[in-house]
């Protein structure tokens, strides 16, 4: 266990505190300032409101359609984090416990997804999708979200299999389980915080990704919340009351989702950092 001194103690309470305000002060002035009208907001930034103005987010929920942007989002995220949780463990569990021909050229190759990014694959990706018919469409966008996420799920739920004894698989293949019993029943259960972290990560990138919707959705009916939230941007002006509203009710569900699970996510994090 590593052991600080007195001025580590305190220069590391330091930094987190700094690092804490970088991260919070932001999201604060956004919530506060979705409470106040456009003159308000350029006047006194900084300041509370002087009178809460609920009429924002009324405004905000019916022009952006927020219940509509909340479904697709929901629908998108949702099934990619099942893909993904699916696909990944299968596969980080056949490349950690079993012995073939190019089991760490494979696991290599998904590796290299960390080191390219698939924006830079954007012109090919929106051509293969617009071959498939899936343009303008949430099941184009699952795709693309789960191939995307994939390889940082594959890394750390292998990392996770990896320290289940083999003795405990033997034992269980000796008993006469199959491969599948094994997986789901001995597996799945032993790397539940590794799922957690890859369940929570995936979802929230998915969730506040605003650059797939943008270039793949053309019919607002099929926006995500990101994409509903950019109709406060105008050509000459922005509402910035009603796009700090939106804003602050988009990410109102992830902020709900992790409180919820937060402590799955920090025991996966733990265990990971234990090992």
């Amino acid at each position: 266990m590593v052991r600080f001194t007195k001025a580590g103690k305190f220069l590391s309470y330091v930094f987190l505190t700094i690092y804490a305000l970088i991260i919070v002060v932001p999201f604060a002035m956004m919530v506060l300032n979705s409470f106040k009208s456009m003159r308000e907001l350029f006047m006194k930034p900084f300041s509370l409101p002087s009178t809460f103005r609920f009429d924002n987010f009324v405004k905000a929920w019916k022009f952006a359609n927020i219940a509509t942007g909340y479904k697709n989002s929901l629908i998108v995220a949702s099934v990619t984090v099942l893909i993904v949780i699916l696909l990944a463990s299968m596969f980080a569990y056949m490349v950690s416990k079993y012995d073939f021909s190019f089991r760490r050229g494979m696991f290599l190759y998904t590796m290299l997804g960390l080191a390219l990014p698939a924006r830079l694959a954007v012109i090919p990706i929106f051509v293969l999708l617009r071959n498939l018919n899936l343009t303008n469409s949430l099941a184009g966008l699952v795709l693309v979200y789960a191939s995307t996420n994939l390889p940082f799920s594959i890394f750390i739920l292998k990392n996770f299999i990896d320290a289940v004894p083999n003795e405990l698989c033997e034992a269980a293949r000796m008993d006469g389980a199959g491969v599948g019993y094994i997986y789901y029943k001995l597996i799945l259960p032993l790397v539940k915080p590794a799922l957690s972290i890859v369940a929570i990560v995936t979802f929230v990138n998915v969730w506040n990704d605003f650059f797939f919707p943008l270039i793949l959705i053309n019919d607002r009916s099929k926006a995500t919340i990101t994409l509903a939230v950019s109709i406060f941007f105008g050509e000459y002006s922005i509402q910035w009351p009603l796009l700090f509203a939106g804003l602050t009710l988009s990410i109102a569900p992830t902020v709900i989702l992790f409180l919820i699970f937060s402590r799955f996510f920090i025991a996966g994090m733990t265990q990971g950092a234990i090992k």
